[in-house]
This record gives C-alpha cells, sequence and structure tokens, in this order.
C-alpha cells in the first residue's frame, strides 16, 4: 500500500541536528494520520507522500520547517516571588496568552536571588534536524480516525 491521504503511516526513525548529535533515537516508532492533518512536519508528509513499506528517507529541515526560529523576545525575567519556592531549573510550565486561546509551555532556565529567567522557546527552536526513517508500515485510516484528525 503507497502511503497516501488517509493513511496511517508507521516509521522507524532517528533524528539528529545539523552537526551531527542524536536528538531523538526513536525508541518507539512514530505513528501519524497523513494528509494534512499535522501528525508530522509538512516536509516530511510531502517527501513520504507515494512512499510504502521499507522505503527509506533522509530529509534536512531547517529551523522555520521544525520548530521555528529562536525568538529571544520569549525569553523574561520575572520576579522570583511570582513562582513557588521549590522550582529548579528545568522546569516547565504553562502560562496563558494574550494573543490565543492556546496556553504557551515556558521553561525555567536561571534562578537568581530575586529573579527567574523564563524561556517560551521550543527547545529545538534555531535548530535545524536531519529527520532518517524507514516507512515500517502503512494501512488505511478508520472513518474515526478520519474524522477527528490523528489516530487510534
Amino acid at each position: 500500500m503507497l502511503i497516501a491521504k488517509n493513511t496511517v503511516v508507521t516509521l522507524n526513525y532517528r533524528v539528529n541536528d545539523g552537526d551531527g548529535n542524536l536528538v531523538d533515537d526513536g525508541s518507539a516508532p512514530m505513528m501519524y494520520l497523513h494528509g494534512g492533518y499535522d501528525g508530522i512536519f509538512p516536509k516530511i508528509e510531502e517527501s513520504l507522500q507515494g512512499k510504502t513499506v521499507g522505503d527509506k528517507i533522509e530529509i534536512k529541515l531547517q529551523p522555520e520547517e521544525a520548530f521555528g526560529d529562536y525568538d529571544a523576545e520569549l525569553v523574561m525575567i520575572e520576579p522570583r516571588g511570582l513562582f513557588p519556592e521549590n522550582i529548579e531549573v528545568g522546569m516547565q510550565f504553562e502560562r496563558a496568552s494574550e494573543d490565543s486561546d492556546d496556553d504557551e509551555l515556558y521553561t525555567i532556565t536561571d534562578i537568581a536571588d530575586d529573579k527567574v529567567v523564563v524561556d517560551g522557546n521550543h527547545p529545538l527552536a534555531g535548530v535545524s534536524l536531519v529527520f532518517a526513517c524507514e516507512v515500517s508500515d502503512v494501512r488505511t485510516a478508520t472513518a474515526e480516525e478520519i474524522s477527528h484528525g490523528h489516530i487510534h
């Protein structure tokens, strides 16, 4: 079966950054609903169109094709008093967005005496990625998967 709109695709994959450093070893296969449902980056989905089980691709994604460019405006210094006592560098929290209905995810990157640095960028923002995969399965999506826009 060929990968086409409304098929469920299973991939064995590996992701490295542009310097060859491992980002994701793909320890578990990735499954997504093919055909513009935003289950995988569009450039990868386009490259997989028409492929079948056993086919392999390797594609380099520029930051704007993956997690976006790094935005320095998403880094903020906040008063320490706004946070609970037990915070640590690396902790993440959601913050209500003023511009949309979606909450934004922030990571604590530094804690000083009376200040906390938080970063709203995805950890891979600004990073080029090399996505290598092999198609391990392709099946027709169920009507329920199609109506929900994701696999079950």
